[in-house]
């Protein structure tokens, strides 16, 4: 299991679908300047809303983007990366891909393709993943990790970390905290785009 994550205090402005985004927390970048991170923190109150989020976040993922997933067990990164084809209009069902460690989902639309990894089984980082050629993918997909933290950061300096929190314990609570971090310039426009 991984350690709670916890994010900068920041202020929140209401947002559609039950989610709040942040107002910009920390020093302001000078003019021209480029972010090294971005963050976004999300409220969500039910698996629907999550899958919405998916939805809202594909309409700014673009070929080559790499999509990191940290999150609790049944902390919502599937339902996540369902949103996401939903929102990429790929073929076939998105489901969890433990088993199979990793699933190709063609787009129905012309657009990327979203490759779905599941690293919860591999220990080895970068080599271990090497097996699974993400590199090759990624310049003309959108690659989601579950569980790549720590094993998928050399594939790409641009990316972007999901991290789900949630309740621990005998809970059937449906919030769930979710926070952004685009790492690297491709994400400086992070907040606005998902407003």
């Amino acid at each position: 299991m991984e350690a709670p994550h916890s994010g900068p205090a920041a202020e929140t402005v209401p947002e559609t679908a039950g989610t709040t985004v942040p107002e910009s927390a920390g020093a302001v970048p000078s003019a021209g300047a480029v972010p090294e991170a971005v963050t976004v923190t999300l409220a969500v109150t039910s698996p629907e809303q999550m899958q919405d989020l998916g939805r809202r976040l594909a309409r700014v993922l673009a070929p080559g983007d790499l999509v990191m997933l940290t999150g609790e067990l049944g902390a919502g990164k599937t339902t996540l990366t369902r949103g996401l084809g939903e929102g990429l209009g790929v073929r076939g069902a998105v489901t969890s891909p433990t088993f199979v460690i990793a699933r190709v989902h063609p787009s129905l639309t012309g657009g990327p393709a979203l490759v779905h990894v599941d690293a919860y089984r591999l220990g080895g980082g970068l080599d271990e993943m090497e097996d699974l050629d993400l590199d090759v993918s990624l310049p003309e997909s959108v690659v989601v990790v579950e569980w790549g933290d720590g094993k998928v950061e050399e594939l790409a300096d641009d990316r972007l970390r999901v991290l789900i929190d949630r309740a621990t314990g005998d809970t059937d609570d449906e919030r769930r905290e979710v926070t952004l971090v685009g790492i690297g310039a491709r994400w400086a426009g992070l907040r606005a785009d998902l407003a």
